[in-house]
Protein backbone atom coordinates (compact mmCIF):
# COMPACT_ATOMS: atom_id res chain seq x y z
CA UNK A 1 0.00 0.00 0.00
CA UNK A 2 1.52 3.02 -1.24
CA UNK A 3 1.67 6.16 1.27
CA UNK A 4 0.04 9.24 1.54
CA UNK A 5 1.27 12.98 2.41
CA UNK A 6 -1.21 15.68 3.51
CA UNK A 7 -0.20 19.26 3.10
CA UNK A 8 -1.91 22.65 2.90
CA UNK A 9 -2.23 23.77 -0.48
CA UNK A 10 -1.38 22.96 -4.27
CA UNK A 11 1.96 25.01 -3.75
CA UNK A 12 3.04 22.60 -1.45
CA UNK A 13 1.85 19.29 -3.64
CA UNK A 14 4.13 20.64 -6.51
CA UNK A 15 7.19 20.83 -4.21
CA UNK A 16 7.26 17.68 -2.97
CA UNK A 17 6.32 16.18 -6.04
CA UNK A 18 9.38 17.56 -7.84
CA UNK A 19 11.16 14.79 -5.45
CA UNK A 20 8.53 12.17 -5.04
CA UNK A 21 7.62 9.52 -7.31
CA UNK A 22 4.16 9.87 -9.14
CA UNK A 23 2.54 6.81 -7.07
CA UNK A 24 2.76 8.81 -3.77
CA UNK A 25 -0.85 10.64 -3.34
CA UNK A 26 -0.41 13.88 -2.10
CA UNK A 27 -3.40 15.76 -0.46
CA UNK A 28 -4.55 19.26 0.33
CA UNK A 29 -6.54 20.48 2.84
CA UNK A 30 -6.88 24.14 1.48
CA UNK A 31 -6.34 25.30 4.57
CA UNK A 32 -8.07 24.20 8.09
CA UNK A 33 -10.22 21.08 7.05
CA UNK A 34 -13.62 21.56 7.65
CA UNK A 35 -15.55 18.27 9.12
CA UNK A 36 -16.47 17.41 5.60
CA UNK A 37 -13.47 17.66 4.10
CA UNK A 38 -11.95 15.47 6.81
CA UNK A 39 -14.14 12.68 5.95
CA UNK A 40 -13.48 12.99 2.21
CA UNK A 41 -10.29 12.62 3.32
CA UNK A 42 -10.49 9.28 5.32
CA UNK A 43 -12.24 8.26 2.31
CA UNK A 44 -9.54 8.92 -0.09
CA UNK A 45 -6.67 7.80 2.51
CA UNK A 46 -8.39 4.74 3.88
CA UNK A 47 -5.66 2.15 5.18
CA UNK A 48 -2.84 3.60 3.60
CA UNK A 49 0.28 4.91 5.87
CA UNK A 50 0.23 8.99 6.62
CA UNK A 51 2.46 11.06 6.73
CA UNK A 52 1.35 15.20 7.37
CA UNK A 53 3.83 17.86 6.14
CA UNK A 54 2.21 21.41 6.80
CA UNK A 55 3.95 24.70 7.56
CA UNK A 56 5.89 25.35 11.05
CA UNK A 57 4.08 28.77 11.61
CA UNK A 58 0.35 29.18 13.42
CA UNK A 59 -1.85 27.84 10.44
CA UNK A 60 0.01 24.83 10.30
CA UNK A 61 0.35 24.21 13.40
CA UNK A 62 -3.58 24.66 13.96
CA UNK A 63 -4.13 21.99 10.63
CA UNK A 64 -1.87 19.84 12.15
CA UNK A 65 -3.83 19.46 15.55
CA UNK A 66 -6.67 18.72 13.65
CA UNK A 67 -5.42 16.47 11.35
CA UNK A 68 -3.66 14.90 14.26
CA UNK A 69 -6.86 14.32 16.04
CA UNK A 70 -8.15 12.80 12.81
CA UNK A 71 -5.81 10.73 11.94
CA UNK A 72 -4.18 9.66 15.22
CA UNK A 73 -1.65 7.17 13.63
CA UNK A 74 -0.34 9.71 11.02
CA UNK A 75 3.65 10.68 10.81
CA UNK A 76 4.39 13.77 11.11
CA UNK A 77 7.36 15.53 8.68
CA UNK A 78 8.49 18.82 9.71
CA UNK A 79 10.28 22.13 7.53
CA UNK A 80 12.03 24.47 9.47
CA UNK A 81 10.82 27.92 10.53
CA UNK A 82 13.20 29.84 8.44
CA UNK A 83 12.12 28.59 5.36
CA UNK A 84 8.84 29.81 3.76
CA UNK A 85 6.70 26.85 4.68
CA UNK A 86 6.77 23.32 2.55
CA UNK A 87 6.75 24.94 -0.56
CA UNK A 88 9.47 27.37 -0.14
CA UNK A 89 11.65 24.45 1.49
CA UNK A 90 15.10 23.98 -0.26
CA UNK A 91 14.50 20.17 -2.21
CA UNK A 92 17.88 18.98 -0.38
CA UNK A 93 16.17 19.63 2.89
CA UNK A 94 12.78 17.84 1.78
CA UNK A 95 14.80 14.94 0.78
CA UNK A 96 16.03 14.79 4.21
CA UNK A 97 13.08 15.19 6.40
CA UNK A 98 11.29 12.54 3.92
CA UNK A 99 14.35 9.87 4.33
CA UNK A 100 14.02 10.61 8.13
CA UNK A 101 9.92 9.54 7.92
CA UNK A 102 11.05 6.26 6.24
CA UNK A 103 10.15 7.30 2.49
CA UNK A 104 13.65 7.23 1.20
CA UNK A 105 11.94 4.55 -1.29
CA UNK A 106 9.56 7.28 -2.36
CA UNK A 107 12.25 9.85 -3.40
CA UNK A 108 12.93 9.95 -7.27
CA UNK A 109 16.19 8.49 -7.79
CA UNK A 110 18.19 11.93 -9.28
CA UNK A 111 16.89 13.39 -5.42
CA UNK A 112 18.89 10.77 -3.68
CA UNK A 113 22.59 11.92 -1.85
CA UNK A 114 24.18 10.21 -4.63
CA UNK A 115 21.89 11.85 -7.24
CA UNK A 116 22.32 15.62 -5.65
CA UNK A 117 25.97 15.12 -6.72
CA UNK A 118 25.48 13.68 -9.93
CA UNK A 119 23.22 16.76 -10.69
CA UNK A 120 26.41 19.66 -9.88
CA UNK A 121 24.58 20.35 -6.40
CA UNK A 122 26.31 20.23 -2.81
CA UNK A 123 25.84 17.48 -0.51
CA UNK A 124 23.69 18.35 2.41
CA UNK A 125 24.62 17.36 6.28
CA UNK A 126 23.24 14.90 8.01
CA UNK A 127 22.06 16.12 10.97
Amino acid sequence: MNPVIVVEGKNDRRQLEKVLRPEIAIFCTFGIPSTDRLERLKKKIGQSPLYIFVDNDAAGRRIRGVLAEAFPDAEHIYTRRGYDGVEGTPLEYLVQQLEKAGLEEWIRTEYLNEGFLNLGLSPFERR
